[in-house]
């Protein structure tokens, strides 16, 4: 299909009447700043960064490395130079994550829309070639191994249930090597499809340890989302009520509320260790990059109820979040009922909630 703009000389073209010098003069004027207009408010509204992928050992070019906005459905992949675009005008304030096979993941805090961005990625040669000695370990061994990473990284909860690992065979686990630490590491990103949300997840993982004796863990990652759209009227209905209840009282509903100042009006209170209720303007905090959250100790969260659910304890001086519910993952160690929400129970960041 052929795009045909509409410029300044077709429109004088149609225009085609007499005129004397004096009009033409004024009609060149009226051109001008209809074009210089035009272009203002292209600049304006240009949310699409560029840029180019390479190894940072090599200094090669990656092809087919993912560029998205953690935890939505915003994302591209680069093209066999290594060069990508991703129209980031949606989510305008939020980080930018780079992942591929075979390598760490990167986030961008800051980038400009104004210059193309040169971005190298760290290989996990290491990684890999401990991955590849320890593949030969025993099916037992591997199905309780992948039993702990299941619970621990999509959740226990119905919808972590409801989550299937489409490509298992990509995760393989660090077989006696440590016997009180479980490591899984992911050759390829991790394909989940959650049938209880209605999502399909991508996601990178960078890192995950389970502590056996603490019983305890840690992961690290980035995601991508996309949508069941199906045209199923029942199917449709069951997406809408488990999003809706997974929403309910979730980290993001929280970050949301925060934003808007009305926690009052949505079941959340925030207290001191001591038990002594914080007003908003005592942890939340705003500058010129936006709203963060900042406290000298740790936080509690009541949610519909006169008893202690979460915890939030602070890893950085300033937690910054936004508007979506985004928040600063490094900043924060959750404690409580929100520790308990995995990968099976996040929403992408486009997701509105309607009563």
């Amino acid at each position: 299909m052929k795009t045909h703009v509409y410029s300044a000389a077709d429109n004088f073209l149609v225009n085609c009447t007499p005129f004397s010098v004096n009009d033409h003069k004024n009609e060149m004027k009226k051109t001008a700043l209809i074009l210089l207009f035009f272009q203002i408010t292209v600049i304006s509204f240009s949310q699409v960064i560029k840029g180019t992928i390479s190894d940072k050992k090599t200094k090669s070019a990656i092809d087919y490395a993912s560029v998205y906005i953690n935890g939505t459905f915003i994302g591209t992949y680069t093209d066999e130079n290594g060069n990508f675009e991703l129209d980031i005008s949606k989510s305008p304030s939020m980080p930018v994550s780079i992942s591929a096979i075979g390598y760490y993941s990167v986030t961008l805090d800051e980038y400009s829309v104004s210059k193309p961005l040169i971005i190298s990625l760290e290989p996990k040669i290491f990684e890999l070639q401990e991955v590849v000695i320890k593949a030969k370990a025993i099916d037992r061994q591997r199905r309780a191994n992948m039993v702990i990473f299941r619970n621990e990284f999509l959740g226990t909860t119905d919808n972590g249930r409801m989550c299937d690992i489409l490509n298992e065979k990509d995760i393989t686990f660090n077989y006696g090597s440590d016997r009180d630490t479980l490591k899984a590491y992911a050759s390829k990103p991790i394909l989940i499809e959650n049938r209880a949300l209605g999502y399909k997840i991508t996601y990178y993982l960078d890192a995950f340890e389970f502590y056996r004796k603490e019983q305890s863990f840690f992961f690290k990652g980035n995601m991508v989302f996309t949508e069941d759209l199906t045209s199923d009227e029942s199917k449709q209905q069951f997406y809408t009520k488990k999003r809706q209840y997974a929403y309910i009282g979730s980290r993001m509903h929280f970050f949301r509320t925060l934003w808007t100042n009305s926690l009052g009006s949505t079941g959340f209170d925030v207290k001191n260790p001591a038990g002594i209720k914080l007003n908003i303007n005592q942890y939340v905090f705003a500058d010129k990059n936006g709203k963060y959250l900042k406290n000298n100790t740790s936080l509690d969260l009541y949610y519909y109820s006169r008893f202690r659910t979460s915890s939030i304890i602070f890893l950085k001086d300033k937690v910054y979040f936004y508007g979506n519910g985004y928040y600063d993952p490094a900043g924060i160690l959750w404690e409580g009922r929100l520790a308990m929400q995995r990968v099976g129970d996040w929403l992408p960041y486009e997701y509105i909630y309607n009563k």
